[in-house]
């Protein structure tokens, strides 16, 4: 799938706090695996655990636990290999995770979770690396040597509680009356990947297109004129609260919402839609460079991926896991469905 790509902008966060406890699993500075294109070079994957297991830590960043389901996904990583992962600035950026590496080095993140064009303006930092299931994920979707790979993606989408608003059959919808004061966006179009494509998104069902994003800045400053704005970013904690009914996010955020609001519903438009992937990729300086690669490994293992669609997530492998009868299909069939086409 041939989806825009659009970069996920850091939040201005501080570092120091991972400098602080980025300390623990220590490795050896002439590590093999530090240059290991993939496990087999350095003996497979038994030995790729057990060095894994020794540094006994991985460090990960801008991965909030209901991103996706990484919550769950490190948890399972963590009890699997008993590898404790040091999970940093979760409610960071792309730029933020680049930040870490050129500011800290070895003291850094292993790997990083990177919007699409991260990769390959920053691939001079990546450490190539090509995964067991490599054949699995689609020549489109990852750089030739392994320096970055597509991991899992999504549809830009509008959430709402409709035990508070009315259904919404279009985006125009939300200019009306009875949305008085419950419209958010889900962070600051100078800092939020989600909060641009929420902006494209509009502009595009408004006859704007992928160059000019015009027409959705203009629609959203009618949307504050008529008192339809609520300038509070929204968060799980905001719609949990009902400060935020109705909420522009990636569809596989906004569907966990209705955990906490059970009517809580996701609406996909019906012409062209947003969407996107995020990429995966291993430090150059990693300093727990077995761990990372092992991390990895998981990830694109059938186990990983299922836990990406779990979590209401599209994973890069779900062609070759639906041929190989390796797909939860219970999770790929709760997915959220869309007949329109996604923007290229």
């Amino acid at each position: 799938m041939n989806w825009h790509r659009f970069r996920r902008f850091g939040l201005v966060m501080a570092l120091v706090t991972f400098v602080a406890t980025a300390c623990g699993g220590t490795t050896e500075a002439a590590s093999p695996w530090a240059t290991a294109s993939s496990a087999t070079s350095q003996g497979g994957m038994d030995a790729l655990i057990k060095a894994a297991q020794a540094e006994g830590t991985l460090n990960v960043i801008a991965l909030p636990p209901d991103w996706a389901n990484y919550g769950a996904i490190i948890s399972a990583f963590s009890s699997k290999y008993g590898i404790a992962v040091n999970s940093i600035n979760p409610n960071g950026g792309s730029q933020d995770e680049i930040d870490a590496i050129a500011k800290l080095g070895k003291r850094g993140p292993d790997v990083l979770d990177v919007g699409t064009s991260y990769g390959p303006k920053n691939q001079s930092l990546f450490a190539p690396y090509q995964v067991k299931t490599w054949s699995d994920i689609p020549a489109a979707e990852k750089e030739a040597s392994g320096l970055y790979y597509y991991d899992y993606g999504g549809y830009m989408a509008i959430g709402y509680d409709s035990a508070r608003v009315p259904a919404i059959t279009s985006i125009n919808d939300l200019l009306g009356p009875a949305f008085n004061g419950k419209v958010a966006l889900a962070g600051v179009a100078t800092q939020s990947n989600q909060a641009v494509n929420s902006i494209m998104m509009v502009s595009l069902a408004n006859g704007g297109s992928l160059d000019d994003i015009s027409k959705g800045v203009s629609w959203f400053h009618t949307l504050k004129q008529k008192g339809n704005w609520v300038p509070s970013k929204g968060t799980t904690a905001t719609v949990k609260a009902g400060a935020t009914p109705v909420l522009f996010e990636w569809d596989y955020l906004s569907q966990g919402h209705v955990h906490d609001v059970p009517t809580w519903k996701v609406w996909l438009p019906t012409g062209q839609v947003i969407g996107s992937y995020y990429v995966q990729a291993i430090s150059k300086v990693a300093p727990h460079p077995a761990a990372a690669r092992l991390w990895e490994e998981y990830l694109y293992s059938a186990e990983g991926q299922n836990y990406f669609l779990k979590g209401g997530a599209r994973p890069v492998e779900v062609a070759a896991m639906t041929t190989a009868g390796t797909i939860d299909k219970a999770a790929l069939a709760a997915l959220h469905r869309s007949t329109a086409r996604p923007c290229s």
